[in-house]
């Protein structure tokens, strides 16, 4: 029953290709200052003063960076293995288990240590952290399980 909640193994190379964009664009915007203004529709904005609903020219690289970099780390995850069997369904629950507990973990101490714009980047982080954990122990787990 699970497997059929995955997305077909045809969706993983589209997921890596937007990982490689967004890892891309994400050092091109520290680097070089990559930047590129559109206007935006803003539901809520508080910047200099809070507006609701408004219209506005915005740098939209950063919210470009996180819906690439989002949109693959999703495809990865969700996608089907090439071969997909039973076995992965077993180890895709462990490690999302596992992913979850060291997420939480994080995430209190997190609160307990890092305080100002550092706490904000770790929530940044947060937003991808999750996909990357699980990506790395599932496959960590399905070599081991693949080793027996």
């Amino acid at each position: 029953m699970l497997m059929n909640m995955f997305l077909p193994y045809k969706y993983k190379l589209p997921g890596i290709i937007l990982i490689i964009a967004g890892t891309i664009m994400t050092i091109l915007f520290f680097t070089i200052d990559f930047r590129f203004e559109i206007p935006v529709l803003a539901i809520v904005s508080s910047y200099m003063e809070t507006k609701f609903f408004a219209i506005f020219k915005t740098n939209f690289t950063d919210e470009l960076i996180i819906l690439t970099l989002l949109t693959g780390l999703a495809l990865v995850t969700f996608s089907e293995e090439k071969n997909e069997k039973e076995l992965h369904v077993s180890v895709r629950g462990r490690a999302a288990a596992k992913t979850a507990v060291i997420n939480t973990i994080f995430m209190a101490f997190s609160v307990v240590f890092i305080y100002g714009t550092g706490f904000m980047s770790v929530m940044i982080a947060d937003i991808f952290l999750p996909f990357v954990i699980y990506i790395v122990i599932f496959n960590l787990m399905k070599r081991k399980s693949l080793l027996k």
